[in-house]
């Protein structure tokens, strides 16, 4: 059983760059290097979604020259990557609260999901700036200046990042901490969890199919 929409919690990028004597900017810089394979073998195994978070709403809150590097990491390594993706029919998605974000890279991010919107293979989500309670503030805010309905489940889920979109099959986190932190809490109700202690930087492939392979023996029962 192939989940149809996998999410991830990319954990332990610092902690990687420590163990190692490094500078921790070379954690999330090898970790950035892990996305692109793990979304040719989601491809190779007909995965449809991919969400990667990568920046969430506290991290704005971490030391300016941490928080400098990772905005110089997405302009440039993205922007780089964007290309490869077009070119293998990736369709590259940005969910999170982008207002926050320098102008430049609000403009790189709609670039990126515009010369990619038709491609049709995998739709990659990157969650930037992204908080779970935000989302859903987000969200209601949206509904209240367009709608006098009375809210619902379903009408909510309209103004959601992930609107059109399958809720996750799988959520992954590494980095051996087991919790949500927030994590797309409203998609995530009935989702599979994954912890594993492999630091983001050496989740490989075969890191990522060993998951696969423990979601495949789950009974998925929905409350039923």
């Amino acid at each position: 059983m192939i989940p149809q929409h996998v999410a991830l919690i990319m954990d332990g990028n610092r902690r990687w760059a420590r163990d190692r004597n490094l500078p921790q900017f070379e954690g999330h810089r090898r970790g950035e290097e892990v996305i692109e394979p793990l979304v040719d073998c989601a491809i190779s195994l007909h995965i449809n979604y991919l969400t990667f978070w990568a920046f969430s709403t506290e991290n704005w809150y971490r030391d300016k020259k941490e928080v400098e590097f990772l905005l110089d990491l997405f302009r440039m390594n993205l922007d780089r990557k964007v290309d490869n993706f077009h070119k293998k029919n990736v369709r590259i998605n940005v969910i999170g609260n982008l207002e926050k974000f320098p102008p430049d890279l609000v403009r790189k991010t709609g670039q990126w999901m515009e010369k990619t919107r038709n491609n049709n293979i995998i739709t990659v989500n990157i969650a930037l700036s992204y908080g779970g309670r935000d989302e859903i503030v987000r969200a209601v805010n949206k509904w209240k200046g367009k709608s006098s309905k009375i809210l619902t489940k379903q009408i909510l889920t309209k103004y959601l990042d992930t609107y059109n979109q399958p809720d996750p099959d799988l959520l992954i986190r590494t980095g051996g901490e087991m919790r949500l932190s927030g994590f797309m809490l409203w998609q995530l109700e009935y989702t599979e969890l994954y912890f594993t202690r492999v630091l983001w930087p050496d989740f490989t492939p075969l890191e990522f199919k060993k998951a696969l392979n423990e979601y495949s023996v789950r009974k998925r029962r929905f409350g039923l």
